[in-house]
């Protein structure tokens, strides 16, 4: 294998797998946003962990954030919850460092 070949096989392989972090990532934030508005809604036990289980399966329906947002917002809307568009989006923020330095730290 040549030099280029070894460096572009090398560049797929970090590519496919910060992909994949990156999906961990997005996948633990989501659990630990649900968790979290599941508390704001008043929810615990299985219900809660039911929740963070529907905030995982709504950021499927689009790229990127806004889908997760809006099931968020939605709910809290329906529920009455007092929580500013920005705090729910400062909350994803932190959130996704927390899962991404829980991530780094399984390795």
């Amino acid at each position: 294998m040549s030099g280029i070949e070894e460096r572009g096989d090398a560049f797929e392989k970090k590519f496919a797998h910060d992909e994949e972090l990156r999906f961990k990532a997005e996948a633990r934030r989501n659990k630990l946003l649900g968790l979290w508005a599941a508390d704001k809604l008043g929810k615990s036990g299985e219900d809660a962990d039911e929740y963070a289980k529907e905030v995982i399966r709504s950021d499927f329906e689009e790229p990127g954030d806004e889908d997760v947002f809006r099931k968020v917002r939605a709910d809290f809307d329906a529920a009455q919850v007092d929580q500013s568009d920005h705090q729910i989006r400062r909350t994803m923020e932190e959130l996704m460092a927390e899962a991404v330095e829980q991530i780094k730290n399984e390795g």
